[in-house]
């Protein structure tokens, strides 16, 4: 027997502190800290505590930067995340 719902739900999406991007990646503390402050990810929201909150979209955005970084300086990251359109960006990880 299926039971249907007149009242729809919204699963809120999932946040992460940087200490479990870190559990979950290679990379240091201070090494997301740094590319948050150079612009390379970007904090999807804040604690009341002061932290930072990333969404899910950090994970690929750090392979992102693990494969660039094989022939790319974080300058040169930096410079190629500024000047794609977002559209761009999906284009070249789906090749």
């Amino acid at each position: 027997m299926h039971v249907q719902t007149k009242e729809a739900f919204c699963i809120p999406p999932k946040l992460y502190r940087i200490g479990e991007i870190v559990s979950h990646t290679p990379f240091t503390r201070q090494t997301i800290h740094n590319y948050t402050t150079m612009g390379l990810i970007h904090e999807s929201d804040w604690t009341e505590g002061g932290h930072r909150l990333y969404d899910e979209s950090v994970f690929e955005r750090l392979r992102r930067i693990q494969e660039l970084r094989k022939t790319k300086t974080l300058t040169e990251i930096q410079k190629l995340f500024k000047t794609e359109t977002p559209a761009a960006a999906v284009l070249q990880l789906e090749e």
